[in-house]
């Protein structure tokens, strides 16, 4: 049996704001899901419904499957047994998660008094403890949240989620607005204590790099579902959904030259959960769309060992890629080459077109985008040819200065 199984969890916010819509995901013991996508998109929504932390008003539908018990079903003194004992949270934002006017220590200590019944010498133990195993001295539990750095405080926090040896732990972007050593210390953390304890882990981030370096498998969020899913790098790697191409593609890549001379881009922004747009939420923004992308929503498909996605491209003739360019090369044919804009999202609708058609998006559409863009100042092969152009032309330059000064000194 799976340690956490979410099955059509459907989250609505008073005033229609769908933010999650049917969203299903599992995770075993000692497995890390990273949940990816842009800020509006349903993550943080998503983490605090697996604890019933909704404000009130919310309307909450689906399973939520803790160790086989559904947390939705569960009375008010059972979810109170749950939480931190069974499973806890890192909240985005630690300095705004603390309370400001009590001691660090005594915050650690206290779902450790509440569920563990330990005396208040058992419990500052413990605190030193768990200080300890996030990397800070025991004297520290006297701080003031104040009195701390921000890695330290996210230390802290994830004390705190460990104080009750819960089984599962979601953390809320738990590295934001932390600088990057500090950041790669806290998911070292984190990987290292996951570990060691054999709990499940869910990370929520907008980083998809992050994510991908950090988890196991890698869940892509956008209008409150998951468009894509499966192992982390090949997610990141070889996404097969648009808009996870695009997340992918916003970063540059180290040595890539294609990556360095056209940065990719995702114009425009999420759609309003209160007026989500019929069909596939990302046709607005998606190149590679078709016409029935704004009337069919699609499921997701199996694109190869546990790898899903949510796209009318996949499953096409081919190995079902939606708009597959080569790195750097212009998805489709749908823009200019050069413009620095990433691969949409292919929307819903049946099947796809066959290979070699010429329609954007298909294969003949990718064979003429790539060749566009090899031969196109402001792409890669472009710029390269026209450096090599360059390069010829001063050489050719400099060979005709030298026969000058040859034929001038020989006057």
């Amino acid at each position: 049996m799976s340690l956490l199984e979410v099955r059509g969890l459907e989250v609505t916010y008073p005033g229609g704001a769908a933010a999650v819509r049917g969203v299903d995901l599992v995770l075993d013991a000692g497995e890390k899901l990273g949940v990816a996508g842009e800020s509006g998109c349903g993550k943080s929504t998503l983490a605090l419904a697996l604890l019933r932390l909704l404000p009130p008003g919310a309307r909450v539908g689906g399973e939520i499957l803790l160790d086989g018990e559904d947390v939705l079903a569960m009375k008010w003194g059972r979810l109170r047994a749950v939480r931190w004992a069974g499973a806890s949270i890192v909240f985005q934002g630690a300095m705004h998660s603390l309370n400001a006017v009590h001691r660090v220590g005594d915050q650690i200590a206290e779902p450790i008094l509440l569920h563990r019944r330990a005396t208040a010498a058992g419990a500052r133990r413990k605190v030193g403890e768990l200080l300890e195993q996030v990397g800070l001295p025991g004297a520290r539990a006297r701080a003031y949240p104040h009195e701390l750095s921000g890695g330290q405080r996210q230390r802290v926090m994830i004390a705190m989620a460990l104080a009750c040896d819960p089984r599962l732990i979601v953390a809320d972007e738990p590295t934001t607005a932390l600088d990057v050593m500090i950041q790669a210390q806290i998911l070292r953390l984190i990987e290292g204590l996951v570990g060691a304890q054999d709990v499940g882990l869910i990370m929520i981030s907008h980083d998809l790099a992050v994510l991908a370096d950090t988890c196991d498998r890698l869940a892509v969020m956008y209008a409150g579902r998951v468009v894509e899913e499966g192992p982390a790098r090949q997610v990141y790697d070889d996404a097969r959904h648009p808009y996870g191409r695009a997340l992918s593609g916003a970063f540059p890549k180290i040595g890539d030259p294609a990556s360095r001379f056209a940065p990719r881009g995702l114009p425009g922004d999420p759609p309003d959960p209160s007026a989500v747009p019929p069909g596939c939420a990302f046709h607005p923004r998606c190149p590679v769309a078709l016409d029935l992308c704004a009337t069919e929503d699609q499921p997701l498909r199996r694109t190869g060992p546990r790898h899903r996605a949510a796209c009318v491209h996949v499953g096409a003739a081919g190995d079902g890629t939606p708009g597959e360019t080569r790195t750097g090369a212009v998805p489709g044919g749908h823009r200019p080459a050069g413009d620095g804009t990433a691969v949409g999202d292919g929307a819903p609708g049946e099947g796809g077109e066959p290979a070699g058609d010429g329609t954007p998006g298909t294969g003949g559409g990718r064979a003429d985008a790539e060749a566009a863009a090899d031969q196109a100042p402001g792409t890669a092969g472009g710029q390269a040819d026209a450096e090599a152009q360059d390069d010829g032309e001063r050489a050719g330059e400099g060979a005709s200065a030298q026969d000058d000064g040859v034929r001038s000194s020989t006057s």
